[in-house]
Parts: C-alpha cells; structure tokens; sequence
C-alpha cells in the first residue's frame, strides 16, 4: 500500500493521481480532510504500509510525521520513503542516518504548483539510487509528466531550492512589474501576453490565474510563504563563501508581496 502524509494543496491531488492510475493508495492529515481515502487515523493509514510518500509543510512536520507522535518511519514492513517535501537539503542528507537502512530513501520534490498536481503533470526532482528511481517510477509517472534524476539521494532536493530560488526571483519580479505596468497605464493581461512570446518569459507569468498564489499576499500559509521557507533551505545549503545578498534581496521582496485584486 502507498500512503500519501500530508493531504493539503498539493498531497491531496497527488494522492488521488496516485488512485485514479490504479494503486493502492490512502492518505493521512492531522485535519479532516473532505476528499475520498483520507483518514486522520494513524493506525488506518499504517496497515500495510510500505510506500510513504511526505507531502507536509516543513521540517518541523516531517520530523513529526517521520520520527515524533506519528512516527511512521517505523512503521513494521515499511520499504520505501519519499520524502516530497521541500526542505533544507542539508536536513535531507542526513535522513538516511536517522531511518533504518533496509529502508529506500528518494527525495522526490516536485514543482508545478496545484494546477499541475491537480492534472498528474508535476516535474520530479529525484535524489537516490538508479535502481531505486526506476523501482519508483510508475508511481512517479502517475502524479508528473516529468521526471530528473539529479543524482544520488539529496541531490533532487538540492536541485529543488536552486529552481525554487529562481522562482521566487521570477514571482517577486513578475508582481513588481505588473504593479508597473498598471502605474503606467498599461494593461496587465496585455503585459502578460507580451511576457509569454518574448526575452521576459518565465512560469510565473505565463501560468497566470492558473497558479493558486499568482495574485495573493505573503501570508505564513500559503505558497508565498512557502517561498519564503524554500528560499532560506536553499540558503541554508549555499557554498560556503557564496554572496547571498541577492536571494537575501528577493526573500524580502516576497515578504513584502500584497495580494493583487
């Protein structure tokens, strides 16, 4: 059985990708959650369990749901853990310490936002061995239309807080822009179609009203404020030396967003 932890924006689409291809597959959230095959029992969410997929928040809830009351990385049979998750690659290097070694560790975050969820076409970051990504990619290909292997395991959340960091830099300038634009006079949905076939052109802009956060404010619980937690897990692995006042610049710049009407 796969079991998906984490039943918000984004595990709870995965989740039903995940049954609508056929598998065998529940979900788990501390909250009720008013979607087919989630339960808030941790003791239902565990029979049989031997995929875990993490889908929460942040590090704090990962280590809940993998290693505090949930603590489902012991749960008996389990045999694979992917952690889903965006988080500081320097925390997901150091799982496989923590989790008994006969189980399989991927880091497989992902990026595309709900809409993407929402249509199974995530874009898969993956960390782990060869063996093991091609053991896991059914599954993988049930939620995403696009899958990378980034190397061995860590490396697919390391690649997930540099693009993370470069969409947050495209988000922050995108809404700048447009607030621009329409101090110039210039019509924002014209500006956008511009943006789309020309130099300016990046997925923020292009996805438009699609992308559930394009027009909200920094709020500690939605996606702008998960840029702001994805921009300082890419900061926390940065080389050591490295000139970090830019993404500096740009996490300010997110906090600062207000929603758009």
């Amino acid at each position: 059985m796969i079991g998906v932890a984490g039943c918000g924006r984004m595990g709870a689409p995965m989740l039903a990708a995940l049954r609508a291809a056929g598998f065998d597959a529940r979900g788990f959230d501390v909250r009720p959650v008013q979607a087919s095959g989630i339960t808030t029992s941790a003791a239902a969410f565990t029979s049989g369990l031997k995929t875990l997929i993490t889908v929460v928040r942040d590090i704090p809830e990962t280590h809940e749901v993998l290693f505090g009351e949930q603590g489902f990385a012991s749960v008996p049979g389990l045999e694979r853990i992917l952690i889903c998750s965006t988080l500081s690659p320097v925390y997901v290097a150091g799982l496989r310490d923590l989790i008994a070694p006969h189980i399989t560790l991927i880091d497989a975050p992902m990026s595309g936002a709900q809409i993407a969820a929402r249509e199974a076409r995530l874009t898969f970051m993956l960390g782990g061995t060869t063996a093991d990504i091609d053991a896991a990619r059914p599954l993988l290909q049930a939620m995403g239309s696009s899958l990378h292997h980034m190397g061995g395991f860590g490396a697919g959340m390391q690649a997930k807080v540099l693009n993370n960091l470069l969409a947050a830099s495209n988000t922050a300038m995108t809404r700048l822009v447009l607030d621009w634009a329409e101090a110039g006079g210039i019509d924002p949905d014209r500006l956008l179609a511009l943006i789309h076939t020309s130099s300016g052109q990046n997925w923020f802009a292009s996805g438009g009203t699609d992308i559930e956060f394009f027009n909200e404010g920094m709020d500690a619980e939605n996606s702008i404020g998960i840029l702001v937690k994805d921009i300082e897990s890419a900061l926390d692995a940065a080389p050591d030396g490295a000139d970090t006042s830019l993404p500096r610049t740009v996490q300010a710049a997110i906090r600062e967003l207000k929603p758009r009407s």
